[in-house]
């Protein structure tokens, strides 16, 4: 709990009991209407972020929300990092969910067999459907009549309440026909059949509806909360990024404490290839920082005494000591992780197209089935035929396709895009690939690969750019700096196998020096020349000014007492960025460049690959507020990024593209993972995304229709058994095949 200004509170609560979008919106608006409340209840983390002022206090918004239905109390505080997931053994939320699916789909199975094929109805058939469908309806289907009777105290209605008096609707009928009419009689049958006949009910039993549609929509249900309970993902992988120990200088010893011990002032070394276990500033040595996943800087950032430097960055040249300056909540880390939350609490909540049917379905099917049951008893007709006219409504509204609808349609369409490297996390991601109208891409491992590359050679008049390449790299292979890895590796790439420095010694924050094949060599700054008195010759220094003006890195090389050549070092943009572009503009996209870099690099990477809108030089807040800006222009954003840095910025955007190359946190963070790392992958991705919403719309245009266009047959008592079951299966196959039809989905 937070005091945000003079006079207001922010508290978060965990809110459960929670079962479709529309609970979400109830227990909102309850709290909204309080006096000087505040409040954004987000169902995918099933969290609640209110502000409140005057009098008010933490029990009133609790009693306020269990006067709704729902339970509220604070979020357990975050386990630490070696402890197990939150989710293992006992306590994994969905091992009931999974359990109650299965048990549904084993009974419900046999029970759907017998009743449509009359081959399998043997002597007394129905009481085996009896004995198979009662677990189904009661201990299957138990959280639909739990939340059913938890929206009735409160005069809501939604598709649990559907399912539930659909289902209770069709059991207890069945119950009544078995055992006071005549349909457990032996030799009992449901012949084909397709005439409309009237009939007093007493020979049909309904099980079948009963045991299929609980089986369909616990399906639905609970591919629904797999998606959802991985909402708080982003967040444990963001604090899982630091180091887990430091090295921490205490009466002149080194010993090592877990970091959650790091006090503010605590001394603490960093040796190359360790991760900086808090934020601090260096008090001993010199290094090379590679702090990309942070920043989005691709060029490592040196540091010496008195720079500040970031927990979680990785140390990638010499040994560091680094005094604590902020630890725990305080760090840049830790604030990025609660940018993250906010961005995701901040979302409107995504409501699901069959809760938004049934808001209003619900209801009518209910009075209808009402109406025509009185409509009967005032027209003169017998109770039963009543009663049976009443059920029948109640049981062909039962929403069996409207069930299948989403989960069909997510599950072929999520199973094409993983065999195209595409991930999509959720059917609520799928409306916001429609709106989207601006991307957003990140520059660095993004647009670009990522990693520094030798990208070009300018030599002296009279050298051998083989013998340039192989002397320097040769002698920045024994450094660690990933501007000289990337030297060497391309050094190796074009000349083979590189030769051992005879002698090798680091010039701190400027370069290299040694002695290979018998030259004195260095490779660096072109500082590190001049201090040798040897400046670059005209051609090379106009070549190291128009790379530098190209935003690349300039590594001059000398030997023997001259300069002999410049090296460009640089994030080599991908090479289907272009492209990538070019697709998303067909999709009426519109392109942003958006970076930590430095604006001449960001400005060069976008001219390269077609993109005009660029924003450079921005931190990771900074990413959050321009997504944010955008928004709030109108636009709605789609973001792609791979970083760290990105992950706030993704879970802002209305829809947020990973790269699987990229880290866990900005995987976790996003609505859809391009598993490749290849940029047009986003492009299929947003193609495959609004394909699958609109079959997912189509389904349930075709599930609703069938619904509407036989109500009034039921409600006229002209609907048999096996015509409703008939009508049920066909709207169910017509759903499944067309979600089917995603699986000719081609990438372009």
């Amino acid at each position: 709990m937070t005091t945000t200004a003079p006079g207001t509170t922010e508290v978060e609560f965990a809110i459960g009991g929670m079962t479709c979008a529309s609970c979400a919106a109830r227990v909102e608006k309850k709290l909204n209407r309080m006096d000087g409340v505040r409040a954004t209840v987000n169902y995918a983390t099933a969290k609640a972020k209110v502000s409140f002022g005057g009098d008010l206090d933490v029990a009133d918004l609790i009693t306020t929300v269990e006067a709704t239905g729902y339970t509220a109390q604070p979020p357990p505080p975050r386990a630490p990092r070696d402890s197990p997931a939150p989710d293992a053994g006992e306590h994994d939320g969905l091992r009931p969910l999974r359990q109650r699916l299965t048990a549904a789909v084993v009974l419900a199975v046999p029970v759907i067999a017998m009743a449509m094929v009359p081959a399998l109805q043997f002597t007394s058939w129905q009481w085996l459907s009896l004995t198979l469908t009662a677990p189904v309806v009661t201990y299957a289907g138990w959280p639909f009549h739990r939340a059913a009777w938890t929206n009735l105290r409160h005069g809501a209605a939604t598709m649990d309440t559907l399912v539930s008096v659909g289902t209770t609707a069709a059991f207890t009928w069945s119950l009544w026909a078995l055992f006071f009419g005549t349909a457990g009689m032996p030799g009992m049958t449901h012949p084909f059949g397709f005439s409309v006949s009237r009939s007093d009910g007493a020979g049909d039993i309904y099980l079948e509806a009963a045991a299929g549609v609980t089986a369909f929509v616990l399906a639905g249900r609970y591919f629904e909360a797999r998606a959802k309970r991985r909402a708080g993902a982003a967040l444990r992988t963001l604090l899982e990024l630091g180091a887990k120990e430091a090295t921490v200088l205490r009466d002149g010893r080194e010993r090592r404490v877990p970091t959650a011990e790091l006090a503010v002032g605590d001394r603490f070394v960093v040796r190359p290839g360790e991760k900086i276990a808090t934020d601090g500033r260096v008090l001993e040595g010199s290094s090379a920082v590679d702090a990309s996943m942070l920043t989005g800087e691709s060029v490592p950032v040196e540091v010496t005494v008195g720079d500040p430097v970031t927990g979680g960055t990785l140390n990638a040249g010499g040994r560091l000591v680094v005094e604590a300056s902020r630890v725990g909540s305080g760090t840049q880390l830790a604030r990025m992780a609660k940018l993250v939350e906010d961005a995701q609490n901040g979302k409107a909540a995504a409501q699901r197209l069959a809760d938004r049917i049934s808001a209003v379905f619900v209801p009518v099917v209910i009075a209808l089935a009402l109406a025509t049951l009185g409509f009967w008893l005032v027209a003169g007709g017998t109770a039963t035929a009543a009663f049976t006219a009443a059920v029948a409504v109640l049981i062909i509204a039962c929403p069996c396709a409207l069930g299948l609808a989403t989960p069909t349609a997510l599950l072929v369409g999520t199973g094409r895009g993983a065999q195209l490297g595409i991930l999509i996390k959720g059917p609520e991601v799928l409306e916001n690939t429609r709106r989207a109208d601006t991307v957003v891409l990140d520059k660095t491992g993004t647009v670009t690969t990522g990693r520094m590359t030798l990208l070009a050679v300018h030599t002296a008049d009279g050298e051998d750019e083989a013998r340039v390449l192989r002397l320097a790299g040769a002698l920045e292979h024994a450094s660690e700096h990933p501007v000289a890895r990337a030297v060497a590796a391309g050094a190796a790439e074009q000349t083979g196998p590189l030769p051992r420095p005879e002698d090798f010694a680091n010039v701190p924050g400027l370069g290299v020096r040694g002695v290979v094949d018998g030259h004195t060599l260095l490779v660096g700054r072109t500082q590190l020349l001049d201090d040798g008195a040897m400046p670059l010759p005209g051609p090379l220094a106009a070549a190291k000014q128009e790379a530098e003006a190209s935003g690349r890195t300039v590594v001059a090389v000398a030997w023997d007492g001259e300069a002999r050549a410049v090296l460009e070092v640089a994030d080599a943009v991908r090479d289907s960025s272009a492209e990538a572009v070019r697709r998303l503009r067909e999709l009426g996209l519109t392109p942003v460049l958006l970076t930590g870099d430095n604006s001449a690099v960001a400005r060069a990477v976008a001219a390269e690959v077609g993109i005009d809108e660029v924003v450079a030089e921005v931190m990771p807040e900074g990413k959050v507020d321009v997504v944010r800006r955008l928004q709030t222009e109108g636009r709605t954003v789609a973001m792609v990024g791979d970083g760290v840095n990105d992950a706030a910025a993704l879970a802002q955007a209305d829809l947020g593209l990973a790269m699987g190359t990229g880290t866990d946190a900005a995987i976790e963070a996003g609505d859809l993972t391009l598993v490749r790392g290849d940029l047009r992958v986003a492009a299929d991705a947003i193609r495959l995304s609004r394909r699958t919403l609109r079959t997912i719309k189509g389904n349930l245009f075709w599930a609703f229709a069938y619904n509407v266009a036989a109500l009034p047959l039921a409600a006229a008592g002209m609907l048999s058994p096996m015509i409703a079951g008939a009508a049920m299966a066909s709207s169910s196959v017509f759903v499944v095949a067309n979600s089917l039809r995603l699986r000719t989905f081609r990438a372009s």
